[in-house]
């Protein structure tokens, strides 16, 4: 692209944004709609802001992960829930029954590693100093996420002028 291009009068990041945040709204509520079955070999890594709007995540966890928290969701979740804002979820953190609400404005990834595919999205939240964390350890296997080799990996950063 060109730098001297002018400022676009049209929000085009966030639009793309929030059409494949849809992408994802999308996927979970067609496994809502089977009643929480993922087919084949599917299994999702979310990973979202804690500390967003609307985010609703058990205390303990938010002490534990206070920027950002990656969950799995392959054999043990229950209840999923999906609206046209976000999804609800039932998983275990340490053998733990928790609930957890996440707005797709929260989301900053999106990987499913069956079939080498991954959505990355701008975060709506300013970055809050990371802090070193545990894994979720949400009774999941060791699977780890998909290989940053570009393949079937969707990023969107659209630079912004000052």
């Amino acid at each position: 692209m060109d730098e001297n291009a002018p400022d676009s009068m049209i929000p085009y990041d966030e639009i793309v944004q929030e059409a494949l945040r849809a992408v994802v709204g999308r996927v979970l509520g067609q496994i809502e709609t089977t009643g929480g079955d993922l087919p084949g070999n599917h299994h999702f890594y979310i990973t979202f802001k804690t500390a967003a709007p609307g985010v609703d995540i058990p205390q303990h966890l938010r002490e534990r992960f206070p920027d950002e928290m990656t969950i799995v969701l392959q054999n043990k979740f229950w209840e999923l829930v999906v609206s046209e804002s976000g999804f609800s979820v039932g998983l275990s953190f340490n053998q733990l029954p928790c609930k957890l609400r996440v707005p797709f404005s929260a989301i900053t990834a999106f990987v499913d590693p069956a079939v080498d595919f991954g959505l990355q999205f701008q975060s709506t939240v300013p970055d809050l100093a990371p802090e070193p964390h545990d894994e979720a350890e949400n009774d999941s296997p060791d699977t780890p996420p998909v290989a940053d080799d570009g393949s079937n990996v969707v990023t969107v950063d659209f630079g912004r002028k000052k």
